[in-house]
């Protein structure tokens, strides 16, 4: 019944979100007849503040459509590279027109393994900018699984698996750097175990991030919560029926109020301080400082339903039975074996202050991956870095990028 009420409140609420918008603009808009009065961007940024409050956020584009490098605008081109009923295979890559086929051909490639934890693939868009314009970028752009018709079936962690193979074979792995984030570094580690047990080729590095490859070093809060409390639980209180008139109506999920509600409660300051600067920019007449809080607010309230099975499958196989860390993880039949991964460098880089993922679990996937010989292995541990730094921020900018950038350049 939970889903149904939501659903109401927010049609209950919409004529009022769409009044403090439409204030908002009134007051904001260099055409109206309010906009020169002294208090006028005050008087806007109130409203729209209060629009914020009420509204239902939809999924944000990535709008990266050109950047500027070493003094030039560089136009970015956005295509589909795969389109599945859960994952949409994204790809940018700068427009090089004037440059040779062999130096197109010639960059590195990224996958960016977003988490299917919450929030959509774009919030990593700082991250996607800055690997362009010198590679070109795919990213697992996750669908809304309230969104998926239940005709096209359950999605489970397993499928998920699938889903990062699917999207490594269809790149190709020449020129292939897999970049895995939070959550995705299980799958992307069982998928790339499962492609060289089976003598497929690998990629030539595997980065993973921030991730709880073992969950039982260095429990955080999150880490605690899901082991302590019985799958039952989960199902019980966090799992619900997704409504009509959504395509995925019947479907059950873990719904997306439930998660931002959760990820408010642990890192409040993020979004309060997002709203307060946004406030405070507007109000001074700084519309372009605001626009960048406002996009941030947008993607941080912006928030997908999970498929039950997935979330279920997630908490029972990482947080309490920690399968892949103990060797007892079976993917459709066959074993997850990272100690059959030969020929890819790993890099795995973690948070000095990171409270999602504690320290150590990342750096876990070294002692499992024991095929690879230790000069193609490498850590890193970012000073005074929190989770959301390992992917914006200054932090991502001066700390783990440049680690990054030398490791592809080094293996391209």
């Amino acid at each position: 019944m939970l889903n149904p009420f939501v659903e109401y409140q927010r049609s209950l609420f919409a004529p009022w979100t769409a009044w403090a918008e439409a204030v908002a603009s009134a007051w904001i808009e260099p055409g109206s007849p309010w906009f020169p009065f002294p208090t006028a961007s005050c008087f806007a940024a109130g409203w729209d503040i209060l629009n914020r409050f009420g509204k239902a956020y939809q999924k944000p584009a990535f709008g990266i459509r050109a950047l500027n490098h070493g003094g030039h605008e560089i136009p970015v081109v956005e295509d589909v590279a795969l389109d599945r009923p859960f994952c949409r295979l994204l790809r940018f890559a700068p427009e090089t027109s004037g440059a040779s086929v062999g130096a197109r051909e010639s960059q590195p490639v990224v996958l960016v393994c977003a988490p299917l934890a919450g929030h959509h693939a774009v919030l990593l868009r700082e991250l996607i900018e800055t690997l362009l314009p010198e590679h070109v970028v795919y990213v697992t752009d996750w669908n809304d699984a309230r969104r998926v018709p239940a005709v096209d079936g359950p999605f489970t962690l397993e499928d998920c698996v699938a889903e990062v193979q699917a999207c490594i074979r269809h790149i190709g792995v020449e020129q292939l750097h897999v970049l895995a984030i939070c959550q995705a570094t299980v799958p992307a580690l069982a998928a790339v175990s499962l492609l060289a047990s089976a003598g497929e080729p690998t990629p030539q590095s595997l980065i993973l991030m921030g991730g709880p490859i073992d969950a039982r070093r260095s429990p955080t809060v999150v880490d605690r919560l899901a082991a302590r409390r019985p799958l039952t639980w989960f199902e019980r209180n966090l799992i619900h029926v997704v409504p009509a008139p959504y395509p995925g109506a019947g479907r059950k999920v873990y719904p997306s109020f439930l998660q931002l509600a959760g990820l408010v409660a642990a890192h409040p300051d993020r979004l309060v301080g997002a709203h307060c600067n946004y406030y405070l920019d507007l109000s001074r007449g700084d519309v372009k400082r605001a626009e960048a809080h406002w996009r941030l607010c947008d993607e941080y309230n912006a928030v997908l339903d999970l498929a039950a099975e997935f979330y279920l499958d997630t908490i029972r196989i990482v947080f309490q039975e920690f399968r892949l860390a103990v060797g007892a993880w079976d993917v459709q039949g066959e074993s997850v074996r990272p100690q059959d991964i030969r020929t890819t460098a790993l890099l795995t880089i973690e948070g000095e202050l990171d409270d999602i993922s504690g320290r150590g679990q990342t750096q876990a996937a070294h002692e499992l991956c024991r095929g690879i010989p230790p000069r193609h292995k490498r850590h890193i541990t970012a000073r005074r870095c929190g989770h959301y730094d390992l992917f914006s921020g200054p932090r991502w900018q001066t700390e783990v990028f440049p680690r990054i950038h030398d490791l592809i350049r080094q293996y391209a």
